[in-house]
C-alpha cells in the first residue's frame, strides 16, 4: 500500500509538469514564414515550448567524477539550465527566428553583386532585319569584355517594411519563449530534485520502522519463549517486520530510480553517484492575493509577453498583406567597364527607376488579407485565453499551497501522536496488559503518519515551485 501511495505522489508531480509543458505552447515564437514574395501572410509554424519528453532528456555536459558528487538544489537547477534538452532545442528555435528576421530585413537593404565576363561572339545581322547592300550577313567572331557592379534597392515598399516589422516581433516572441523555457526547466529540475529528496526521506523513515519492527519482534519472541504470550503475538510481529522490510526494498529501488531521473534531466553522466545535499524544506510564504499575483504574472511571465508580440506580428503581417495593393518604388543600377579588348575598356552604367503598381492579381491579395485577418483574430483569442489561464493556474497553485501547508501541520501532529501511541502500546504489551495486536496497529499508524508527512512536504514544496512558475518568477527563486 505504501509503495502505491508513493508512486501516486511521484506521478502527481510528473503530471503537473507535463500539464505545464503542454499548456505553454502558446509561448512559442513563430519561426518560419516563407521569405518568397507572394507567400501567405500569417505567423508560420511555431517552435513550441519544450515537451515533457524533451524536459526529461539532456545533452550531458559534465564528465563523470570519481566518488560521490554532492548536489544541492541550486546546483541541480544550474545544471538543468546548462544541459537540459528542452532548453537547448528552444535555443535553436530562437536562432531560426533570428534567421527569419534577417531574411525579411534583407529585402529593405541594398543588394550589391558583381560580375566579370569574357565573350566571344559571332552574330547574324540578317535575322535582325539588317539586310543592306555591302553589309555582311554575319559579323564576327569578335571578343567582348565586361566587368560590372550591380545595385538593387527598394526605395519605398510598404509591404516589405511591414513584413520586416512582423519578423522583428516574431524574434522578440522567440526570445520571450526561450526565457519561458528556462522557467519550465527550473521547475522540472526542482521537482525532480524534490522527488529524489522525498524518496530518500521515505527510505530513512522505513529504515527506522524496520528497526522498530525488529525490536518489537525480538521482544515478542522473548516473551513467547518465556510463556508469557501466545505464539500469535510473535507471528503478528514477524509479519509486520517482513512487511516493513519489503516496503523498504521497494522504496530503495524507487529512490535509486528517482536519482537516475534527476541525473538524466540535468545532464550528468548516468553512472555518476550523487548525494543530495539539501533536506526536504518546509517554509511558509507570506500570504498573497490572487489579484496581486496576477498583476505580477502579467508583468513577469515570458509566455504572456511572447503571446503579445505574436499579436503584434500578426497585425504587421495583416498590414503587409494589404500593402501589396500600394505602389512600390524600386531602383536598379549597374556600373562597370566594357570593350572589345582590355585596352579599349570604357566606363558604362545604367540607372533604372521603377514604379510598380499591381493592377490585377486574380484575388491573391484578397486571399492574403483574409488569411492574415483570421490570424490576427486567432492570436488575440489565444492571448485572451492565456490571460485567463494564468489566473486559473495562480488560483489553483494557491489552493494547492494552502492545502499542502495545512496537511504538513496536521501530519506533524499525527506523527507525534502515533509515536506516542506506539510507545504506550509497547509498554502495555511488555507489562502483559494486552497482546501485541495493539502494538502492530500502532506501528501501522506510525508508518501511515510518516508517509503522510513525507507526501505533504513534497506537495507543499512542489506547490511553491508551481506557484512561482505561474507567477513567472521561478528562476528568481521568489517563493
Amino acid at each position: 500500500m505504501q509503495s502505491v501511495k508513493s508512486w501516486k505522489i511521484a506521478s502527481l508531480g510528473r503530471g503537473l509538469l507535463i500539464f505545464f509543458a503542454a499548456m505553454t505552447g502558446i509561448s512559442a515564437a513563430a519561426a518560419s514564414l516563407s521569405a518568397q514574395e507572394g507567400s501567405s501572410y500569417g505567423i508560420g509554424g511555431q517552435t513550441g515550448s519544450p515537451t515533457a519528453a524533451q524536459l526529461e532528456g539532456s545533452v550531458p555536459g559534465e564528465s563523470k567524477i570519481a566518488g560521490v558528487l554532492v548536489l544541492s538544489l541550486q546546483r541541480a537547477m544550474e545544471l538543468g539550465l546548462a544541459n537540459n534538452l528542452g532548453l537547448l532545442l528552444s535555443k535553436e528555435g530562437l536562432v531560426s527566428a533570428r534567421g527569419r528576421h534577417w531574411q525579411e530585413l534583407s529585402r529593405l537593404l541594398p543588394n550589391l553583386t558583381s560580375s566579370a565576363s569574357f565573350h566571344r561572339l559571332q552574330e547574324s545581322l540578317a535575322i535582325t532585319g539588317i539586310n543592306f547592300p555591302g553589309v555582311p550577313a554575319v559579323v564576327g567572331p569578335f571578343n567582348f569584355y565586361d566587368a560590372r557592379i550591380f545595385l538593387s534597392q527598394r526605395l519605398f515598399d510598404l509591404e516589405a517594411i511591414k513584413r520586416s516589422r512582423a519578423a522583428a516581433y516574431e524574434l522578440d516572441a522567440a526570445q520571450f519563449s526561450q526565457s519561458d523555457a528556462r522557467q519550465l526547466v527550473v521547475v522540472a529540475a526542482g521537482a525532480a530534485y524534490l522527488e529524489a529528496l522525498t524518496g530518500y526521506a521515505r527510505v530513512e523513515s522505513l529504515k527506522a520502522q524496520v528497526i522498530t519492527a525488529r525490536a518489537i519482534l525480538d521482544r515478542a519472541e522473548a516473551m513467547h519463549r518465556a510463556g508469557v504470550t501466545p505464539g500469535i503475538d510473535e507471528l503478528r510481529a514477524r509479519v509486520e517486520w517482513l512487511t516493513r522490510s519489503q516496503q523498504l526494498i521497494v522504496a530503495e529501488n524507487d529512490a535509486a530510480k528517482q536519482k537516475l531521473n534527476l541525473i538524466r534531466l540535468i545532464g550528468l553522466p548516468v553512472g555518476q553517484e550523487i548525494e543530495l545535499q539539501d533536506q526536504p524544506p518546509y517554509r511558509s510564504i507570506p500570504a498573497e492575493t490572487p489579484e496581486r499575483l496576477l498583476s505580477l504574472a502579467l508583468r513577469s511571465r515570458d509566455d504572456y509577453r511572447a503571446a503579445q508580440h505574436l499579436v503584434k506580428a500578426a497585425e504587421a503581417s495583416r498590414q503587409a498583406a494589404g500593402a501589396q495593393r500600394l505602389p512600390a518604388l524600386l531602383l536598379n543600377a549597374d556600373y562597370g567597364v566594357t570593350g572589345l579588348t582590355p585596352s579599349t575598356l570604357r566606363d558604362t552604367y545604367h540607372i533604372v527607376g521603377t514604379l510598380r503598381l499591381p493592377l490585377f492579381e486574380g484575388g491573391r491579395i484578397r486571399g492574403d488579407v483574409l488569411r492574415s485577418e483570421a490570424q490576427v483574430r486567432q492570436r488575440r483569442e489565444e492571448l485572451s485565453d492565456l490571460a485567463s489561464r494564468i489566473e486559473f493556474e495562480l488560483r489553483v497553485a494557491l489552493l494547492d499551497l494552502e492545502a499542502a501547508a495545512r496537511q504538513v501541520e496536521v501530519a506533524r501532529e499525527t506523527v507525534q501522536l502515533a509515536e506516542l501511541a506506539l510507545s504506550q502500546a509497547g509498554e502495555r504489551f511488555s507489562a502483559g496488559i494486552s497482546d501485541n495486536l495493539e502494538v502492530v496497529q500502532a506501528q501501522q499508524s506510525v508508518a501511515a503518519a510518516h508517509e503522510a508527512l513525507i507526501s505533504s512536504l513534497y506537495r507543499q514544496n512542489l506547490a511553491k515551485l508551481l506557484l512561482a512558475k505561474a507567477a513567472g518568477v521561478a528562476e528568481e527563486g521568489r517563493f
